[in-house]
């Protein structure tokens, strides 16, 4: 824009270019020209729309992908806790037993929590003949430590 006024204004100082009235006239009003406030108020309230109609999607689009993560994170470790078990013949003692055995190379984040720490360990129920044989209730199941709702309305400690 600054490279067009300079050039129109280099017309205007040269003495060599002879230019009729009607050309000056146009190019000096040519530099007064602008957006009128009507207009400048359409297009704000049209980026407030746009704005407004986007910031619901992306919330919903990040809570969406979170449940994925979670959803992913859940299976995988009952896959590797399943895998544990058809192993060793027994269920693991804790998550942690995964890492120590390589079955996991970390124990994954909560997306809901945002935290490792906050799995929940459902262990088997040992029968009286299983506790006097010495043996150790292992890990089962295992669910978020979550106590928010799903976008499908069910707690997420459930799933």
């Amino acid at each position: 824009m600054m490279f067009i006024l300079k050039a129109r204004l280099k017309l205007l100082m040269e003495p060599s270019i002879k230019i009729g009235k009607k050309m000056k006239k146009k190019l000096l009003s040519s530099r007064q020209q602008g957006f009128t406030l009507i207009e400048m108020i359409i297009v704000f309230t049209l980026i407030g729309i746009l704005v407004g109609l986007g910031i619901p999607q992306y919330k919903y689009a990040v809570k969406r992908a979170r449940e994925s993560v979670l959803r992913e994170n859940l299976f995988q470790m009952r896959k590797l806790i399943n895998q544990y078990y058809a192993d060793k013949g027994k269920y693991p003692p804790s998550l942690q037993a995964l890492v120590d055995e390589e079955y996991l190379q970390k124990i994954p984040i909560d997306p809901i929590t945002k935290s490792s720490e906050t799995w929940v360990e459902v262990r088997k129920t040992l029968t009286d003949e299983e506790i006097m044989a010495g043996q150790e209730p292992g890990v089962i199941d295992v669910l978020s430590g979550s106590d928010k709702k799903g976008l499908d309305g069910t707690p997420y400690n459930t799933w």
